[in-house]
């Protein structure tokens, strides 16, 4: 489940409110207090807000009580009873508070999910009247003969607890659906795609629910329809979590969802973040990490107008963000076909992608810069892109990614870098198959920077595949210009086989002297 990594102070505030709340039930037994039905509201544990709110706090017990189930296996291994009893009296009260509290928010529950309601607390309590019984146990055989048992109604409570966490999650993306399909009112349907994307963030899981019970149909059913229009960059950002799942595939190629992103890319009536949005949606679909490709064949077909819709927002952004979104969605096209990569060759997009580089308030991120080399480097397997980085000064542009440097300490944006310097190096090692582009990236003293990266790791941030990208460069510029290498650089660095120059170089210390 997806959590956001926060203070660990901070976290304990926000758990604090669900602990003690459970340790009061565990002094009134899990035994309801009786009260008024118009004061009950008061006594829940969080004020109620929005139904999106409810999900979240139900989503943060769950995550509290698969933590808490986690854990009593951990101390069972070790037969650290006393743990175990007081950890399963702390989940038994937090699956009764869950399931109190999701019965107050939500209008009505189906017979399935009350029958496993009453499965998983009696199981519970079951649990715990065990556990108590361990803990008045002495005999070392008694216990270990109980431990089964033990292990066994464990594994029965977790998949109580899984499969009603299952059914509630489904019933509100239910919910939330019939809501977008049956309201005509934009107040309604804004708020309840809202409530979907954020339960599309909790991670794949939910995605493949909310695909199941027909998520990504009734999003496009929106995106077609004129009176929706400023709901549609919320909708294609929700659009885009859905479809990282292969279920969320699958919908989007039966509701001919390609075509109908192809229109809003073409479409210039639409704004520039509908355009964006839809731009992540294709980013998100053509990812090469993706490993089902069923969608591809129609992608196919509306390729060209797509690319072409794509290179205009790049040139057009108004924003790095914007850039971004354009360019990745490019990047990722140009992995699966090369006539993607003709196709740009038409539209002077190389031209468009290095003046934007020079304008720092577009390309402002080593992720940016990461998604134009990304296209260079899969563009330069063409002959002709060669006199195009020549005539735009690409050259430049690729040695000084090269020098490409990580200053937050992030580990995100220096993975990014990495794959900056690893692919500038692999793109001028294609390219310098042209003698042109060659005596160009030797003028501007590329030799001496591959040199560096390839013989200090921290240059490279330590990073092997930037390593075998440099030592491949350095070899191939090497043979159009073998003056510009010192002999010990030859004889180490180009010379051997290529595996005998990485191992001596990942196993170089650096000298401070």
């Amino acid at each position: 489940m997806h959590l956001i990594q926060v203070d660990s102070v901070q976290r304990w505030m926000e758990d604090l409110k669900l602990m003690t709340d459970c340790e009061c039930m565990c002094i009134l037994q899990s035994k309801p207090i009786s009260i008024e039905k118009e004061e009950q509201n008061e006594l829940i544990l969080s004020s109620q807000y929005n139904t999106c709110d409810n999900l979240q706090l139900l989503l943060k017990r769950a995550w509290i009580i698969s933590t808490e189930l986690t854990r009593i296996a951990q101390k069972l291994e070790k037969n650290r009873w006393q743990r175990v009893h007081s950890m399963t009296v702390r989940v038994n009260c937090h699956v009764r508070s869950m399931i109190n509290e999701y019965n107050t928010f939500t209008r009505s529950s189906p017979e399935e999910m009350h029958q496993l309601e009453k499965l998983l607390v009696d199981k519970c309590s079951e649990f715990t009247a065990f556990t108590e019984r361990c803990l008045q146990t002495e005999d070392e055989e008694i216990l270990k003969s109980m431990k089964s048992c033990v292990n066994e109604t464990l594994t029965t409570v977790a998949q109580y607890f899984g499969q009603l966490i299952e059914l509630v999650l489904t019933q509100e993306a239910q919910s939330l659906l019939r809501q977008i399909e049956l309201s005509g009112s934009l107040c309604v349907t804004e708020s309840a795609i809202s409530s979907l994307f954020s339960l599309a963030q909790e991670g794949a899981h939910l995605c493949r629910i909310i695909a199941k019970e027909g998520g990504v149909v009734a999003l496009f059913k929106i995106c077609r329809q004129d009176c929706f229009r400023c709901l549609y960059p919320q909708t294609l950002r929700t659009l885009a979590s859905i479809c990282c799942v292969e279920e969320g595939m699958h919908q989007l190629e039966k509701v001919d969802g390609i075509l109908c992103l192809a229109d809003i890319l073409t479409d210039t009536s639409h704004s520039e973040a509908t355009h964006a949005e839809a731009a992540a949606v294709i980013a998100q679909i053509t990812s090469p990490h993706l490993t089902f490709t069923q969608h591809l064949s129609s992608f196919l077909e509306n390729m060209e107008e797509i690319v072409t819709a794509l290179v205009k927002l790049c040139q057009e952004a108004s924003s790095g963000e914007v850039f971004l979104l354009a360019s990745a969605a490019l990047a990722n096209i140009t992995f699966f076909d090369t006539m993607a990569c003709e196709i740009l060759l038409q539209l002077n997009a190389v031209k468009i992608l290095l003046a934007a580089c020079s304008d720092r308030c577009i390309v402002d991120t080593p992720y940016s810069r990461d998604q134009v080399v990304t296209i260079l480097a899969n563009m330069s397997v063409l002959d002709q892109c060669a006199s195009e980085i020549i005539q735009g000064n690409g050259v430049q542009l690729l040695m000084e990614m090269l020098f490409e440097k990580c200053s937050s300490g992030n580990p995100a944006e220096a993975a990014a870098c990495e794959r900056v310097q690893q692919k500038s190096a692999v793109t001028l090692a294609r390219l310098s198959r042209d003698p042109e582009v060659a005596e160009a990236a030797v003028k501007l003293s590329c030799i001496p920077r591959l040199i560096k990266l390839c013989r200090s790791p921290t240059e490279r941030n330590n990073s092997d595949s930037v390593l075998v990208a440099c030592l491949a460069a350095l070899r191939r510029l090497a043979v159009m210009s073998p003056d510009g290498l010192e002999d010990s650089d030859f004889q180490q660095l180009v010379k051997p086989r290529l595996v005998d120059s990485f191992l001596l170089c990942t196993n170089m210390e650096e000298s401070f002297v």
